[in-house]
């Protein structure tokens, strides 16, 4: 579900991947197809977060493993290259948290200047550092990466930073300088109670053949660390 949803909402296209966390050592990954195409007849591949990638896996998983071993609140990730993120990289940029959407990453996610593709361990241990306890990374021309306590959360912030990174290009296109939150209205408005997370995944799922609710929060690492603003655990 979560591989065509990314699909289905323009955020990649041949490339991109994403994961589940299963347990502190292992984890699920998407098969090595375009997401928008992953059937649920396809089988997902198991990785260990200490062993060398399986048969079936994707060279930059090890981003994957990188940051799992990293981030025990983590759940979820996202590896996509979607169109606005990937021409605001390529200024050596990443959004800045100018609306509701983007207070989610404030200031700003960092950004991995090295195009090169993390399929050595030692580039995606760096780019993992780099995440250090944010909720996304940007990867210069090369698209962008997100976590979330769930793959159903890692999800939602894709299309978030995506939507962050539309703004930014409007606003850089003015010729402005624009508004950007203040650090305490980015913490107000980074909330994640009223159902937030769980609406923008209905819509992205909307349609979806499999299609099922959002867990709560409880199923979705209820009292892990969070990334983010003021590094708060979950509301």
């Amino acid at each position: 579900m979560a591989c065509r949803a990314i699909g289905r909402a323009g955020l990649s296209h041949a490339y991109g991947h994403c994961s589940a966390r299963l347990d502190a050592l292992h984890f699920l990954v998407s098969p090595a197809k375009p997401l928008l195409l992953v059937s649920d007849d396809d089988v997902p591949v198991q990785v260990g977060t200490d062993s060398p990638l399986p048969e079936g896996a994707l060279p930059e998983v090890r981003l994957h493993q990188q940051i799992y071993k990293r981030r025990a609140d983590v759940g979820g990730i996202v590896r996509f290259q979607s169109p606005k993120l990937m021409s605001l990289s390529t200024l050596g940029r990443s959004p800045e948290a100018r609306h509701g959407l983007g207070s989610y990453f404030a200031p700003r996610p960092p950004l991995w200047p090295n195009p090169r593709l993390a399929r050595d361990d030692d580039i995606a241990g760096a780019i993992a550092a780099a995440l250090g306890i944010e909720r996304a990374i940007v990867l210069r021309g090369n698209g962008a990466l997100t976590v979330g306590c769930s793959l159903e959360e890692a999800t939602v912030l894709a299309w978030y930073l995506e939507d962050a990174a539309r703004v930014e290009l409007d606003v850089l296109g003015t010729g402005s300088a624009g508004l950007v939150l203040d650090p305490a209205e980015a913490a107000d408005r980074a909330v994640t109670s009223g159902g937030l997370f769980e609406r923008m995944w209905d819509w992205l799922a909307d349609g979806d053949p499999s299609a099922t609710s959002m867990p709560p929060p409880s199923m979705a690492g209820d009292g892990l660390v969070q990334p983010g603003p003021a590094n708060s655990t979950i509301r």
